[in-house]
């Protein structure tokens, strides 16, 4: 049972960080925070399913960028996310690499304030 609250304290630390992210990331709108959530599940989702396929597919130009070509890729992602959720959205391209790299530091820093047992 304590695995299955950590998973669910992470989900609404996700969201939470979704939502800041949208409130400081001009070109990226959330609705709500219903809408984050849904939002945090998907991008979850795809970070799990879709973005290791991606990185595997774009490892070449990301060996020759040094990788800086993840930011790309995570940006494209959350625009994938945008058009899957209703109530969120992406308007262009470098709003979702930006928020993308914002994400990633929220939810790092929220996810470190969980101590796993």
């Amino acid at each position: 049972m304590s695995c299955l609250r950590g998973l669910i304290w992470r989900w609404v630390l996700n969201a939470a960080a979704l939502y800041a992210t949208a409130y400081l990331i001009d070109g990226i709108t959330i609705a709500g925070f219903g809408a984050a959530l849904v939002a945090a599940l998907v991008w979850g989702l795809v970070n799990t399913l879709i973005r290791p396929v991606i990185n595997l597919v774009t490892l070449p130009i990301n060996i020759i960028t040094v990788g800086l070509f993840t930011f790309v890729v995570n940006g494209f992602l959350l625009r994938v996310v945008a058009d899957v959720v209703n109530g969120f959205a992406v308007n262009n391209f470098w709003a979702g690499v930006i928020g993308a790299l914002v994400l990633s530091v929220f939810s790092s820093v929220l996810s470190a304030v969980i101590i796993d047992k």
